[in-house]
Formats: structure tokens, sequence, C-alpha cells
């Protein structure tokens, strides 16, 4: 099996790599800048420079562990008769009588217009570990909403 998380994986470095730059590059040019213009405790600039500095630094430790969950994620521990990450699922909408087909997905990759839901999602949430036949009612923003899985590929039969 390719690695499916390569994708996301490669988004994040280039994100680090971007925010790496700025931190190391751009803000201290900045910073220098900001101090030449004198007195420091009136000067919003060099304020301005200082709090990005900060917010680069945690921005860049928090996708440096998500990268880290990223790689130890095992896709061979994903359930193979059950729904988990990359899997297909489509589900009965109760109350409308509607199909409605979701991919579980990260939340880097979620796009619900695409039907990419994250796993942290709460109709996420509720259709891990599914399989064909279980009854699932969700809490959602929207109010209450039931579903009865009708079809499960996992991310092991697509292989």
């Amino acid at each position: 099996m390719s690695d499916p998380l390569a994708k996301i994986k490669k988004k994040l470095q280039e994100e680090i790599d971007h925010l790496s730059h700025e931190l190391n590059v751009e803000l201290p040019k900045e910073i220098a800048v900001a101090r030449a213009h004198g007195d420091l405790s009136e000067n919003a600039e060099y304020k301005f420079a200082k709090e990005r500095q900060t917010y680069v630094n945690a921005k860049i430790a928090q996708l440096k562990k998500r990268m880290g969950d990223l790689g130890m994620l095992n896709l061979n521990n994903i359930p193979k008769d059950r729904s988990g990450y990359g899997s297909r699922i489509v589900v009965l909408d109760v109350a409308r009588d509607v199909k409605v087909e979701y991919k579980l997905v990260s939340s880097e990759e979620a796009d619900v217009e695409k039907g990419l839901i994250s796993t942290n999602s709460p109709i996420g949430r509720a259709l891990l570990n599914r399989k064909v036949g279980d009854e699932i009612e969700v809490a959602t923003p929207a109010g209450k909403k039931e579903f009865e899985v009708v079809e499960l590929v996992t991310i092991h039969d697509r292989e």
C-alpha cells in the first residue's frame, strides 16, 4: 500500500519550511530594523515582530508534533472489517431517507463539500469502528441526526 499520508506530510513539511524561513530570516531583519528606530518600549513594529516570532515558534512546534503523530500512525492497525481512517462509508440519513457518502480523513484533508470528513468531527467520530447495518445517532451543531450504515469500503479494500 502506498503511503496515503505522504501528501499530508509533504504539505505539513512545506508549511514548516516556510515558517522556519520566516522565523530565521525575515523576522530577525524586521526586528533589527525596528531596533534601529530607537526606543523599544514605544515601538509597535518591534512589538509586532516579537509577537509574530512567538506565534511562528508555537506554530512550528504544533506542526512538528502533528508530523510526529502522523509518523507513528500505522495504517496496518486500522480495522479491516470496520470503518476507520481512509474508509468510504455510505449511510442512510433516516430522517431524509437519503443516502450520503463520506470518506473518513485527517483534519488536514477534510473538505465537507467533497464528502471528506475528519475523523475528529462529530459525524466522523460517530462513524468510526462501524459495520454495515449499524445504526448511529449523532449530535451535530444542526441537531441530532440518525444514520444507518449501508455500505463500507475500508482503506484495505482499495489496495
